[in-house]
């Protein structure tokens, strides 16, 4: 599986219920192809630089996730079928920076060494 993220402009005449709902549909949409949706922003109204479609103002949101990419085509069908989506982008994003959370659990903990254990080593190290 790779990870991705997914940004999308919904309408401005979708209601608040009618965002939170297009953004489940799309996240159970993921999960049902086997993929794992890690991180989720709730949609916010946003002034466009430009008019899209003629309107002047969107909700934004954005979505990560891990899935396979034969299953990429479905997830376009989905977001194109979709009449409430303005635009969308999505991106292939590196997987170690993808969370810094898991970045973190790869760090190896700092060992606490003794002194004497220390000279040893040096010794070793200088062949002495």
């Amino acid at each position: 599986m790779k990870t991705y993220q997914l940004t999308y402009l919904i309408s401005p005449d979708a209601s608040d219920e009618e965002t939170k709902a297009l953004q489940e549909k799309l996240s159970s949409f993921i999960s049902s192809s086997g993929g794992i949706v890690a991180e989720s922003t709730l949609p916010v109204r946003k002034n466009l630089a430009y008019p899209i479609k003629k309107a002047k103002v969107a909700f934004l949101a954005d979505l990560n996730f891990r899935l396979a990419p034969d299953k990429l085509e479905g997830l376009e069908k989905e977001i194109r079928a979709e009449k409430k989506i303005l635009r969308h982008l999505l991106i292939f994003k590196n997987p170690e920076k993808f969370s810094r959370q898991a970045a973190r659990k790869r760090m190896p903990k700092p060992q606490k060494v003794e002194m004497g254990d220390l000279e040893k080593k040096i010794d070793e190290i200088l062949g002495q």
